[in-house]
């Protein structure tokens, strides 16, 4: 005897409903990507900074184009070695008309003599830069640990 099967159906996946959803997913996911922008270059020169110990410091943390003196007399601007020191003034005043917002910051070796820094000031007071207004980068001393000696 032989009894009714009902016929099975082929199961089905669907196939366009899924790549409809893998594609609104792909565009939203580019379309809310943050891209960040690589870091910039720090200055060519290599300059040792002097240590300060007890003179108080702030932080400061908002981006600054940086001027940088090597003991040698070498200076550099944003990245951009200047042929001689005495363009300086010059420089600045340059920097400051293509980029009137942006503020300096002064990376001066340890080793620069006080006339080069001197040099320095007088191109900043020139190109019309308050010389309070270009903070100096300087090394804060290694923290040494405390030990109590109370406590064993």
């Amino acid at each position: 005897m032989e009894f009714y099967r009902p016929r099975k159906k082929a199961v089905n996946v669907p196939i366009i409903p899924l790549i409809d959803i893998l594609a609104i997913l792909l565009i939203f996911f580019i379309v809310s990507t943050t891209f960040k922008k690589p870091p910039k270059p720090r200055p060519i020169l290599q300059v040792h900074l002097p240590t300060v110990k007890e003179v108080p410091t702030t932080t400061i943390v908002e981006e600054r184009a940086v001027l940088a003196i090597a003991p040698q007399g070498t200076i550099t601007l944003d990245n951009y070695e200047l042929a001689s020191p005495e363009l300086l003034a010059d420089s600045l005043i340059v920097f400051q008309k293509e980029q009137p917002g942006r503020k300096l910051e002064l990376a001066a070796d340890q080793g620069v003599t006080l006339s080069q820094l001197f040099m320095v000031w007088d191109a900043l007071t020139e190109a019309g830069i308050e010389i309070k207004e270009v903070p100096a980068r300087i090394k804060l001393p290694a923290e040494v640990p405390f030990i109590d000696p109370l406590q064993r």
